[in-house]
């Protein structure tokens, strides 16, 4: 499938999905429509052995905005960036790691849902979730300089060096060349259960891709040869239960510091964002 660039702005429709978590008005309502949903799903024989699971260990947390529907995190020479989701709130944002404030925002048009972010050289790539168009930003002034289109729904994305990696709430990742945005590979991410399905916010670390799954409280490890998931990493019990008294939804959003060695996450309206380090099983 191609991936076609855009110039412009020009109105979308809202394509009307086979599936009947499409028809859902944001991702809040599409929740209640796989609750019981497992985040494996038995599908096929496999002889892969299970994944190892992994554990964390809290280093620090820092402020994070309760109004933030996080949808896409990265980390960049001492700055972080978020994308952040909901029609009529999507927005671009550069955050400060030690305060949680705003330094910088661009917001959506209010018929977007927006969803992954990357930065790629000297842009900033942002993804919408059911109107299957993206936006291109200048990195230093959030100017929108280029729109392109995609054929299915938009979740996360990141980038290897030379590859744009993106999901679209399955098990497939698509591999994307980043100036015209055409598919050129991809891979079903799967373990010892079968395809692995609702990847959403991914981060490229260290050659693999880690992977929010949606509504769990885990991160996949995935290896890019094979799609085979390396390992899980376990994130039960982060956000403590006294910072769940009020509005918060799940787990989403990873940026690695590549050269501090350091992972952080967070979730959709969290009071926090974590730095963690992972504990390999016993």
């Amino acid at each position: 499938m191609a991936f076609q660039v855009m110039s412009g702005f020009m109105s979308i429709v809202l394509l009307t999905s086979l599936f009947a978590m499409a028809s859902c008005t944001n991702e809040s309502e599409l929740a209640e429509t796989v609750a019981a949903e497992t985040p494996g799903v038995p599908g096929r024989p496999s002889t892969t052995e299970a994944p190892p699971v992994y554990s964390y260990r809290v280093v620090r947390s820092y402020p994070h905005d309760r109004q933030a529907f996080t949808q896409g995190l990265v980390y960049e020479m001492g700055e972080l960036y978020e994308g952040t989701g909901l029609r009529g709130q999507s927005s671009l944002r550069r955050v400060e790691l030690e305060t949680g404030a705003v330094r910088q925002e661009h917001r959506l048009p209010r018929q977007y849902f927006g969803e992954g972010i990357t930065i790629f050289g000297n842009r900033i790539i942002q993804l919408t979730w059911q109107s299957r168009i993206g936006f291109v930003y200048d990195k230093a002034s959030f100017q929108l300089v280029q729109q392109f289109r995609y054929p299915t729904e938009g979740w996360g994305i990141t980038h290897d060096g030379s590859r744009l990696i993106m999901s679209d709430g399955t098990a497939n990742l698509y591999f994307l060349e980043p100036e015209t945005f055409t598919e050129i590979d991809r891979i079903e991410v799967h373990d010892d259960r079968g395809p692995v399905v609702r990847l959403n916010e991914l981060e490229y670390v260290r050659g693999d891709v880690y992977a929010n799954v949606w509504q769990t409280d885990r991160i996949a490890r995935i290896d890019l040869l094979t799609g085979r998931v390396a390992a899980w990493l376990d994130l039960t019990g982060l956000l403590p239960e006294a910072d769940r008294q009020s509005r918060v939804d799940v787990l989403n959003g990873i940026a690695y510091d590549a050269e501090e060695d350091r992972l952080f996450v967070t979730g959709k309206w969290w009071p926090k964002l974590f730095e963690i380090r992972i504990v390999a099983p016993e």
